[in-house]
């Protein structure tokens, strides 16, 4: 895996070097020779050529390249190199928008059946790191705004819960300042496409994740004429790093909230995770569904205008379905109880309350005990002046008047089809065009008119109830819940940034691939995060904010549209995000060259369900002193859980997709052995089982999905773990000479070279704190036995004893 930082000597010493170095040097080829490990003669070579894309790389030259061929170099090196293979006839790419300064590698590495391997190794920025999280800071603030609206008309509210409402206007208003001039600075930013690990403290970037960046290996074998492609996704973990983790990270702030909301349910109303979800469900719902029902009333009355049976039909059909999702919404109790909450938070509730009070205040306890034996038939008792029949009306009229007009126009064609003569004679001067076929419009304008009353009525009411929910989340503790709101914004920010980016790419390569495309429209993508932090100091607060943040990314959903391009533009084809918290939709743009292949469920604007899943594995020394004096159940849960999604996925797969759809490989494991395996290793409890890593990934292979690698910095730890991956999937799939596998590691990873890294060097730690002394550095020898610990510990203080006398 190639470095994230230009370094300040080249690696001339090492198996490759940098790629500046390469375009400034008179030679178009660097060749490293190979010994065996018996110290035998040269066997082979490594390769780390400058040709450009298309050209035969397994031809070596001598010759020095001319001016012009160097420009050609340098336009393949820096240029639009990633869509080029994977056959783009479209004049747009749509990887061109969203991948920049992409720098690539090739290796020649010999294969155990005498062969050779043209590996291609590429990386590359994403302009996503803060395209996407600008649009998500603004559709913050326009929900936010709504909100504030939504909560001024909720109309009048008794003494307690007015003074509750003011108080989150305020801090609403505060929160939505603040995004406000995060949003500012961003748009001012410019230069890298990429946020640095040493930015982690910045305020104006906490949105925008750490060094996100696609890891492409492309290989080629010569002789089995064999291609593949295999994409890493690396980022640094979604975590709020400049709001600390004194108290730990979001998973365990938001447990330690929900505690203290019910401890308060006496003051306030206790609603559970479930039901506040299901209220933003609700509100996602009518922003949704009404703008829709609407139209396709005005759509029914323009085809009764004009006579079209056929348009009538279609549109009588869309609004159907739309107003029998739109009735469905509101079956659920939550409305129901809202309702009358907001009706005991009215003034006129509590006057009439203390009123009884005061005129009887001795018989208030038999009177109270008489009414309940009267309602106990009621499923809203001790209140009979609030009439739940009469939210049951209002919600029923919905499907009544939509009744209506399916009768109505069920009418209106049979008379149609038993006239088929509607048009007036020429001779018959007495007769109007409207008096038969023409009288559409106005047979079905009153019960479309009708339809509109009811639903505006059901959203009228619906949505103060739902807000009245919301506006509990935030009683016990206004000042934390939404501190814990903020923080949760931008996690979920840098890690929908980071799946954007893999959804991209792995559309873009397999756009050409009918069984990826119906596993997609069907059962939805794969998406499998590794993470390598540990459970141990701050890490561990990283590790739930992670957990937290691709959990929230089960609520996203994809959907291709068609680029409105005409054929001179050369606009960029950025995704679109919209809607609301918990329902984001991201609309991915394709040139009309490219949209044509699609099948016509995508076509048509099915949304595309993500299932992510997460699996975490310590590995450094930190974890080393987890394991030995620390807890790491946080890891084993998450482990745990993310198995269970991991398999409700793959069940789903088999129940609806045959297994033809998936890619084919070398090594032919059955996936069923390859669940059974990981599911051992993670009951096993084993330290350090990085055997989780490998098995999961390599079913997210098998299963087409999207793979990430994270640590807290998407450096060192990540850099290993790719360039790992990439070497086993080199023997295993492609047949590597087992005598090079470590050779062709070391080459990948000799960025990292000893000799050329000095103290101030070191990627994994913040620019401003680093080591003073490179005996720290020993503390890998840790990740081979945690029994050297106190022999580290006794050197250490050896070394610093020594170093201060």
């Amino acid at each position: 895996m190639m470095s994230k930082r230009s370094p300040k000597k080249p690696f001339l010493g090492s198996a490759t070097f940098a790629i500046g170095d390469l375009l400034k040097s008179e030679e178009q080829t660097l060749t490293i020779n190979l010994s065996p490990l018996d110290g035998s003669s040269k066997v082979g070579t490594i390769v780390v050529s400058n040709l450009k894309m298309g050209e035969n790389e397994n031809e070596e030259t001598d010759q020095a390249p001319s001016e012009a061929s160097r420009e050609k170099v340098n336009s393949a090196l820096y240029g639009s190199v990633l869509h080029r293979t994977v056959n783009d006839a479209g004049k747009f790419s749509l990887l061109d928008s969203v991948f920049k300064n992409i720098i690539w590698k090739v290796y020649r590495l010999p294969t155990a059946n005498g062969k050779w391997l043209c590996v291609r190794e590429q990386m590359a920025e994403s302009t996503l790191s803060f395209h996407i999280p600008k649009q998500l800071i603004e559709l913050f603030i326009q929900e936010d705004m709504r909100r504030l609206q939504d909560l001024e008309e909720l109309g009048e509210l008794s003494a307690h819960w007015d003074t509750l409402r003011q108080n989150v206007t305020i801090h609403y208003q505060q929160m939505i300042s603040s995004y406000q001039e995060v949003l500012t600075e961003l748009n001012k930013f410019s230069g890298s496409s990429f946020k640095p690990s040493c930015s982690r403290g910045e305020k104006k970037l906490e949105f925008v994740p750490v060094n996100l960046h696609l890891q492409r290996m492309q290989i080629q074998n010569s002789s089995a004429k064999t291609d593949g492609i295999y994409d890493v996704v690396t980022i640094g973990a979604p975590a709020a790093h400049i709001r600390g983790f004194r108290n730990g990270g979001l998973r365990r702030q938001l447990y330690r909230f929900e505690g203290e909301k019910r401890n308060s349910a006496y003051q306030y109303i206790y609603y559970s995770p479930e039901d506040t979800t299901k209220a933003k469900e609700v509100i996602t719902n009518i922003y949704k569904l009404q703008p829709r029902i609407l139209s396709n009333t005005d759509l029914l009355l323009t085809a009764a205008r004009q006579h079209s049976s056929d348009s009538l039909k279609d549109t009588l059909k869309t609004l159907s379905e739309i107003t029998e999702q739109f009735v469905h919404t509101f079956e659920d109790q939550l409305v129901r109880s809202a309702l009358l909450a907001l009706h005991k938070a009215r003034p006129s509730y509590i006057n009439k309350k203390c009123s009884t009070l005061i005129h009887n205040p001795e018989g208030t306890e038999e009177q109270s005990e008489s009414n309940q034996r009267r309602s106990s038939k009621d499923s809203i008792p001790h209140h009979a002046e609030y009439d739940e029949e009469d939210w049951d009306r209002v919600w029923v009229n919905v499907g009544k008047s939509l009744n209506c007009i399916i009768a109505m126009v069920d009418r209106l064609l049979e008379q149609s089809d038993n006239r088929p003569e509607c048009e007036p004679k020429p001779s018959s001067a007495d007769q109007s065009p409207s008096s038969a076929c023409d009288n559409w419009y106005e047979g079905l304008y009153p019960l479309v008119i009708t339809l509109k009353d009811c639903v505006s009525e059901v959203i009228n009411r619906a949505k103060k109830a739902m807000v009245f929910v919301l506006l509990q989340d935030c009683g016990s503790n206004i000042p934390q819940a939404l501190a814990l709101h903020q923080r949760r914004d931008v996690v979920f920010s840098q890690a929908l940034a980071g799946l954007v980016c893999g959804f991209v790419i792995k559309l873009h390569t397999c756009l050409h691939d009918q069984g990826f495309l119906l596993q997609l429209h069907t059962v939805g993508l794969l998406v499998q995060f590794e993470g390598l932090l540990s459970t141990y100091s701050e890490e561990i607060g990283m590790l739930e904010d992670m957990s937290i943040a691709i959990t929230d990314l089960q609520k996203v959903s994809f959907k291709v549209v068609e680029a409105q391009l005409p054929e001179s533009a050369t606009a960029d084809l950025y995704p679109v995000v919209t809607g609301i918290r918990d329902f984001y939709t991201v609309e991915v743009q394709l040139p009309s060259k490219l949209f044509e292949v699609l099948p016509q469920e995508i076509k048509d604007g099915k949304l595309l369900r993500v299932h992510p899943v997460f699996f975490n594995i310590g590995i450094n020394e930190q974890q080393t002193l987890a394991e030995r004096f620390g807890d790491i159940s946080l890891q084993e849960i998450i482990n745990q859980e993310n198995f269970k999604l991991l398999n409700k996925y793959y069940k789903s797969f088999q129940e609806k997709v045959s297994t033809d759809c998936l890619p084919q490989f070398q090594t032919q494991l059955d996936i069923k052995e390859l669940f059974q395996s990981l599911s051992e290793n993670i009951q096993a409890r084993k330290r350090k089982n990085v055997e989780i890593l490998k098995l999961a990934a390599s079913i997210c292979r098998r299963l087409n999905g999207i793979r990430f690698t994270s640590c807290k910095s998407a450096k060192d730890r990540t850099s290993m773990s790719v360039t790992l991956e990439q070497c086993v999937i080199l023997q295993e799939e492609h047949s590597l000479h087992p005598d090079y596998f470590v050779r062709a590691l070391d080459c990948m990873r000799s960025s990292y070279a000893k000799e050329t890294m000095n103290d101030t060097d070191d990627p994994e730690t913040d620019c401003d704190n680093r080591p003073t002394s490179s005996h720290f550095y020993p503390v890998a020898l840790l990740l081979v036995s945690s029994h050297l610990l106190v022999v580290w510990l006794i050197l250490s203080l050896a070394l610093l004893l020594a170093k201060y006398q």
